[in-house]
């Protein structure tokens, strides 16, 4: 599908770029300062989480799309990244908020992470996102992110023995259990994914 985006759209979208960066930037330097280790241990061990990439997608996509230039954008490539975004602070604030309380910069570096930028995508994906053109076919693109990145926690955790969640750590769980989260995220992201297919039918008419 190209187009161009409307300016109220193209602004919004730079906006959620930059609060998405920010977030980023204030996570790296508040880590940094509390570990005390090299600046490129820190980038690396903050990769081996879903909110820190799919924030760093997040922000790749929505300066591009901020352009005032004829360009293709894919309703189902925005769409599945405004669900992992929006996942990602679900799951957090249902499951992990607890496990760990951030003080001062960390404190809001959490919240842009988890809270702000989730919201504000998910608002900008129901006013400005074209939605018209999502069908079931696109399906498989919402759990393409979650799938990939999946793999690469894993492969990760095996290789230096540290996972980045409880549920998908195999030095304390079976793999049979981990698997059987792992699938149950993927079902989760299809039912959600069919939910904003249908919302999208709607939503721009």
């Amino acid at each position: 599908m190209f187009m161009v985006l409307p300016r109220s759209a193209r602004r919004m979208a730079l906006a959620i770029a930059f609060l998405a960066l920010a977030s980023l930037c204030a996570q790296f330097i508040h880590l940094h300062r509390r570990a005390d280790v090299p600046m490129a241990e820190t980038a690396w061990d903050m990769a081996r989480y879903f909110t820190i990439l799919t924030n760093l997608l997040v922000v790749v996509t929505f300066a591009v799309i901020s352009r005032p230039v004829r360009a293709g954008y894919a309703a189902a490539w925005l769409a599945a990244l405004s669900l992992a975004a929006i996942m990602s602070g679900l799951i957090y604030h249902l499951v992990l908020a607890h496990l760990v309380t951030f003080t001062g910069l960390g404190w809001w570096a959490d919240h842009g992470l988890h809270s702000l930028t989730p919201f504000a995508i998910a608002f900008w994906w129901l006013i400005h996102a074209p939605k018209q053109r999502l069908g079931y076919a696109d399906l498989p693109i919402f759990v393409l992110w979650p799938s990939i990145y999946g793999a690469y926690a894993l492969a990760r955790g095996a290789a230096d023995g540290t996972y980045p969640y409880p549920f998908i750590d195999l030095s304390v769980m079976a793999p049979i259990a981990v698997a059987t989260y792992l699938v149950g995220l993927l079902v989760l992201f299809l039912l959600c994914g069919v939910l904003m297919i249908l919302i999208g039918r709607f939503a721009d008419r």
